[in-house]
């Protein structure tokens, strides 16, 4: 039975709800007064309440087309539907009515359609709502609030997946937020159009928030991602993304060395490995680095035999022969040489046919005949003995006559001049070493040859030094010398000097002085002389206590830090450094170059609770690809041992490299030193490249002294004493020359003299030195000189450069500038920080950071942090982010890095940088420099605003 619309007004339900007693609420329904509820129940009629069979459910309305909502009880009399808290008129439902077979009671069901100009219209505080209302004799029952949303999708995604990149192996992200849209837009991915099911690869994740995650990429992953959102409305396609799955090419396995390319002499052997593990793949990067490397070899060559002459004849043997030898000694057969041909012995007839006769033995031969025979033997070696005699009384007379006419002698070595020539120094008689005059006969018996350009590492060469007589002059010789191999010595051009007051000036060392040694004193001389060659070592010392301090070597880069607590209470020590001067102890092996100096500290007997920070500077260009760096230590044996590479991870010490210096925490005292090897010819020692001049004794003549030594303050400091010794002046701002390891020599030169002004002499404009004396120089200063004269003494100024370059390599021209006239000169700085006033600091002065503030960082920093906020990240934010584990061994990781911040930063002493990281790791909130007074004791107070924090 279905109810409409019946009569006017509806009065057969409005009659049917009178005789329920329901009269107010029809007449309020007929009225449409919505503002009136329905009552809950009529509590005097029998019965029970309705129960819904069938509640509206949540709809959605697409495009134009309205839904339907139902809505089903037992027992109901009457259901109506109420949106949005209004009743919805009974001519807007349709009921329908049946029986429950099972219970007899009566079951009414009822439809309402809802459009979508009904939603829009709605403007509410949430969502256009229904719900039923089923009567029953008992009273009333309200079904769940279904909502009725109008669907949608949205054309456009607000996030479209990206194309990325990514190596094997590595994550891939793909976000895709879908378009808005009502119900919820569902996401699914596609892969060059194939959907993606993820339950089928563990490696793929499509349910994080709709985006997909490839945990490692593989190459089967490289393809065009899309994202597809789909609801009840439509279905969006997002922009498709590319994702490319590249391979880094990596390196194969070094193939062994190969053999000397020569048989003989100096060559090179190779090896090679190829770009194959893996090879590049979609873009990968090929291989950095070299594909090739080559080092030098020599190969021994091989030396044939050769025989010595055959000795004397051996006395006739009984058989009447006598024999000779030879050996195969001149030389010997080496390195796989032929042994001599021939035969090592040789035999004859020592009678000339008279000892045997008709095959008879000697004995049968008349006794008369061996008579005479030895009496003329007897008699022939009497008459040569007396021979020999006279000639060798002749002899020494001839000679001891010649030796007298020679006396002084003045050389004129002009022609030696000459950038690249060869030298030869012959004795003529003992004492006078310096006779070069070839007009004159020497005995060639006694000879000794120096050989190659004019450039010296030392004063000279140490086999001419100690074994010939070059400076070993008497006390009646005058010597005059015109030679820049004089000058390249040091020694003033045109200089004269004497045997009873010989004096001169070296590259190295403190001024030496002569004296006259006589043969018998020749050896002590020597020994005297060996000694200046080598400079007293520099050195240092201060006294440390409980409080610490900083010891520095003036202008040298090389400093020690004791940090506060490290010696013992009531416990005082004096510490002491020195530098090593002249010749290294240190002999690198094989391709190892020696690239700071060797820095002694102790006494080595002190024992400090926490690790002390020694700074040595270094001229390598820090770079790992190019560059193995090592620290080593000389034992009690005065035998080297390697403590560690500075990239090794130890917990022994730690090396700290900066671009000029490295910075190394220890636990024990002694002697140390740095030590490079370089792994490709692109490793780069930097070189300090200055012009040093002075007027010689001649007026006209200046001297140009340009010096190559290591990029370290200590090397250049040995040039500038001693340049200060021969009344140098530095005529250009030093400036640093990258010297290639990649075996080209090095070139000097003076170019743009002026023509009317100046001149050089012939053959001397430029010099060459060899790889291995600048690769290997060892801290030592290198120099070359240049003579430089002058036409007129009217000329006061000079002005030319100097070219200095590798072949294949870096090249620096130094601009000079300058007034020959000393008070005339422009003084350059030396050194940038001028420290020599206090190399010793103790106490709280010597430290930047004020203690009480370095305690409140390390009590912060030391206690461990969820969030990772310790002094792993303030070791971070200082650039230490390198072997950790040295650290977390130290009961105040915090302390040590502090007192590493202390050794880096002693010139500058940069507190905002350090303010800075604590603040970005959210520890501060106020930089150092800002701290008040009540935040720090007053002696740390005081001291921070004197040095400006």
């Amino acid at each position: 039975m279905r109810d409409g619309a019946a009569g006017a007004g509806g009065s057969r339900p409005a009659g049917l709800l009178c005789l329920l007693g329901l009269c107010t609420w029809a007449a309020a329904l007929r009225g449409n007064d919505n503002s009136e509820a329905l009552p809950e129940s009529i509590p005097s009629a029998p019965g029970t309440l309705p129960h819904f069979m069938e509640e509206p459910d949540d709809a959605y309305i697409i495009k134009s087309n309205p839904i339907v909502l139902r809505c089903k009880a037992m027992p109901a009399m009457q259901i109506f539907f109420k949106c949005n808290g209004e009743w919805v008129h009974q001519n807007e439902h349709i009921s329908e009515e049946s029986m429950d077979e099972t219970t007899g009671l009566k079951v009414r069901e009822v439809f309402i359609n809802v459009t979508r100009q009904q939603v829009e219209d709605f403007h509410g505080p949430e969502d256009y709502w229904c719900q039923c209302v089923a009567w029953s004799h008992l009273g009333t029952s309200k079904s769940r609030k279904a909502s009725v949303r109008i669907a949608y999708l949205r054309k456009n995604f607000e996030q479209d997946p990206q194309g990325k990149e990514v190596p094997i192996e590595g994550m891939i992200v793909l976000h895709c937020r879908p378009p808005e849209g009502v119900p919820a837009a569902e996401v699914e991915w596609l892969k060059n159009e194939e959907p993606i099911d993820s339950n089928l690869d563990e490696n793929i994740d499509t349910r994080a928030d709709h985006n997909l995650i490839i945990r490692q990429a593989r190459l089967s992953d490289s393809g065009n991602y899309t994202c597809m959102a789909a609801n009840i409305v439509a279905k969006r396609r997002s922009m498709s993304a590319t994702v490319v799955v590249y391979v880094n090419g990596g390196w194969s396995s070094w193939t062994e060395w190969s053999n000397c390319n020569v048989r003989c002499g100096r060559g090179w052997q190779k090896r090679s490995r190829t770009c194959t593990n893996p090879a590049p793949l979609n873009g990968g990067a090929f291989c950095e680095g070299m594909s090739v490397q080559k080092i030098t070899c020599t190969s021994l060559c091989p030396v044939d035999g050769s025989w010595e002459v055959w000795s004397e004849w051996s006395v006739c043997s009984p058989e009447c022969e006598h024999l000779r030898i030879r050996e195969c000694t001149a030389p010997s057969p080496r390195n796989g040489g032929k042994f001599c041909e021939g035969l090592s012995q040789e035999s004859e007839n020592c009678t000339e046919g008279l000892c045997i006769q008709d095959k008879k033995p000697l004995h049968e031969i008349k006794p008369q005949n061996i008579e005479n025979a030895s009496d003329i033997a007897l008699y022939s070696g009497l008459g040569a003995a007396v021979i020999a005699v006279a000639v060798l009384v002749v002899g020494v007379t001839l000679y001891r006559r010649s030796q007298s006419e020679y006396g002084v002698d003045v050389i004129d070595s002009s022609a030696l001049t000459g950038g690249f020539q060869t030298f030869n120094f012959k004795t003529v008689r003992q004492g006078n070493s310096l006779l070069l005059n070839s007009s004159m006969q020497p005995d060639l018996t006694v000879s000794r040859t120096y050989s190659g350009p004019i450039c010296l590492q030392d004063p000279m060469d140490k086999e001419l030094m100690t074994e010939s007589s070059l400076f070993n002059p008497l006390s009646d010789i005058k010597v005059k010398v015109q030679s820049s191999f004089m000058v390249s010595l040091g020694v003033t051009d045109r200089a004269e000097y004497h045997g009873k007051a010989h004096s001169g000036t070296f590259p190295h060392g403190n001024n030496r002085s002569f004296s006259t040694i006589h043969a018998r004193n020749k050896t002590t001389y020597i020994q005297n002389l060996s000694s200046f060659s080598t400079r007293s070592e520099l050195r240092t010392t201060g006294i440390f206590g409980h409080l610490g301090g900083r010891l520095v070597m003036p202008n040298t880069g090389v400093s020690l830090l004791i940090p506060h607590g490290a010696i013992p209470e009531e416990s005082s020590w004096e510490m002491y450094l020195t530098i090593g001067q002249g010749e290294s102890s240190l002999q690198p092996e094989s391709t190892e170059v020696l690239l700071g100096p060797e820095v002694t500290c102790g006494p080595p007997d002190v024992t400090v609770t926490t690790p002390f920070a020694l700074t040595i500077p270094h001229c390598a260009e820090v770079n790992s690809e190019h560059w193995t760096i090592h620290l080593k230590k000389r034992m009690q044996q005065g035998k080297w041992e390697e403590v560690m590479s500075v990239e090794e991870e130890t917990t022994s010490c730690y090396c700290l490299l900066d671009p000029y210096a490295c910075h190394i925490l220890l636990n024990s005292f002694g002697t140390y030193a740095l030590v490079g090897e370089p792994v490709s010819d692109c490793a780069v020692k930097q070189l300090k490249v200055a012009v040093f001049g002075c007027l010689s004794c001649n007026s006209l003549d200046y001297n140009l002294r340009v010096y190559c030594v290591d990029n370290t303050p200590c090397a250049f400091q040995e040039v500038v004493s001693d340049e200060r010794h021969q009344g140098g002046q530095l005529l250009e701002e030093p400036k640093l020359l990258h010297f290639k390891g990649n075996t080209f020599s090095l070139q000097i030169s003076v170019l743009d003299i002026p023509p009317f002004l100046w001149r050089i002499k012939p053959f001397t404009a430029c010099q060459e030195i060899p790889f291995t004396r600048v690769w290997c120089s060892n801290q030592q200063p290198l120099h070359c000189a240049f003579s430089l004269e002058r036409y007129t003494p009217t000329t006061t100024q000079l002005s030319c450069k100097i070219c200095v370059r590798q072949v294949k390599g870096h090249e620096q021209i130094l601009q000079i500038q300058t007034s020959i006239l000393e008070n005339e000169r422009e003084t350059i700085t030396f050194f940038a920080h001028d420290d020599s006033n206090f190399p010793a600091q103790t106490g709280p002065k010597a430290f930047k950071i004020p203690y009480s503030i370095r305690q409140r960082i390390c009590a912060t920093f030391d206690t461990p942090n969820a969030k990772g906020k310790d002094w792993q990240m303030l070791a971070q934010k200082n650039s230490i982010n390198r072997n950790l584990s040295y650290f977390a061994t130290q009961s105040s990781p915090s302390a040590v890095i502090l007192d590493l911040w202390e050794a880096r930063h002693q010139h500058d002493g940069d507190l905002d940088s350090l303010a800075c990281a604590l603040e970005e790791i959210g520890r501060t909130h106020s930089k150092i420099s800002n701290i008040t007074e009540t935040q720090i004791e007053d002696s740390d107070f005081n001291y921070s605003r004197q040095n400006g924090l």
